[in-house]
């Protein structure tokens, strides 16, 4: 938690809890973490891990059972969750911080043209007239890859393929001109070839508008060509953090190693890939020790019984796991991610 350079937003201790059925499901659980600007940040970890819940309570869009019961989340010198109504979140929610979600076809309106939800985006965002907006809508349109933008303006949503509709999304969300562009999973509902142009274009705007990112996802592969940093997610925790190359090549946490290990690059001969057995803790009750130690190959007893601390690797780099404790036995990560650089850089040569 070194990090103090242009810190945009910071969370600290967060605790995101949700009322279901009468009881209390704790989603996100102490959390704290710093956005430095111009850098993206990937959130990893298997679904239900937190990804989303906690980025949401960023933009105020907890559903209405949730809500932040702990902790701070601070942007640019605003407590954010001193926000309370819909109303509150308006100058916050879109023109800085954006979000582009998963599904693209739930995030267009269907009965209204492409054009119009970009420009209605500009006219809010950015106060121009419609003719501005029509030209900027446009250009956008263009930048994010759109083939005759001009004649494609007045369609709908229908006519566009999955990959085109998440082009749309991208554009609208540059629209906004955000601080923060907030990718949630944009790339799982379409095709392989797909995903890598989705993943190039908002590498090349990230580049162009320097906005900051948080990127989240499951795909580890995703993460190495597209993050600085790397905040792995645990059943409503981070368990580690570090600069992209030092949780790559040099991870410390065993779910981590897990992970890593089920790079689809990482296959054996057969095509098998490694899959993490047993299944996350329930988070209805208090998780004593490290909710991974049900299931992992490495626990030890105070796993069970005591919640880690953070331990640090180097400046940038931590981990909770009992694992770094200078009294813990020496272990070696599993042999399938060892020399991890050249393994994945073999199969991309292959």
């Amino acid at each position: 938690m070194t990090e103090t350079k242009n810190v945009i937003l910071e969370a600290k201790n967060v605790v995101v809890e949700f009322d279901v059925r009468d009881r209390v499901l704790t989603a996100i659980r102490d959390v704290s973490l710093q956005l430095v600007e111009g850098e993206v940040l990937a959130l990893v970890g298997e679904s239900g891990s937190g990804k989303s819940v906690l980025t949401r309570a960023f933009t105020g869009m907890l559903e209405s059972n949730g809500r932040v019961a702990q902790g701070s989340i601070n942007y640019r010198g605003q407590e954010l969750t001193e926000l309370t109504k819909n109303e509150d979140w308006t100058s916050i929610r879109g023109s800085k911080i954006a979000t582009i979600f998963q599904d693209p076809m739930t995030s267009l309106d269907p009965i209204v043209t492409i054009g119009k939800q970009i420009t209605e985006v500009i006219i809010k965002h950015q106060g121009k007239s419609a003719k501005e907006a029509k030209e900027m809508a446009i250009d956008y349109m263009k930048k994010v890859g759109i083939p005759e933008a001009e004649k494609r303006f007045n369609e709908y949503p229908f006519q566009y393929s999955g990959g085109m509709r998440q082009r749309i999304v991208i554009a609208i969300a540059l629209a906004c001109r955000p601080d923060i562009l907030i990718c949630d999973e944009p790339t799982t509902a379409l095709d392989v070839t797909i995903q890598a142009q989705i993943i190039n274009l908002l590498k090349s705007l990230q580049k162009e508008y320097g906005f900051t990112t948080i990127f989240i996802t499951h795909d580890l592969g995703v993460v190495a060509s597209i993050a600085d940093k790397v905040a792995v997610m645990y059943a409503g925790e981070i368990i580690e953090f570090g600069q992209v190359e030092e949780v790559f090549y040099d991870p410390r946490h065993p779910y981590t190693w897990s992970l890593l290990s089920s790079l689809p690059q990482l296959a054996d001969a057969n095509g098998q890939l490694f899959s993490i057995p047993g299944t996350p803790p329930s988070l209805y009750t208090k998780i004593p020790g490290d909710a991974f130690a049900m299931r992992s190959d490495y626990a030890m007893q105070i796993d069970f019984e005591e919640h880690p601390p953070i331990f640090s690797v180097t400046d940038t780099h931590w981990a909770k796991t009992w694992l770094l404790h200078p009294d813990a036995p020496k272990v070696e990560k599993p042999e399938v991610i060892r020399d991890l650089h050249e393994k994945i850089k073999t199969t991309l040569t292959h």
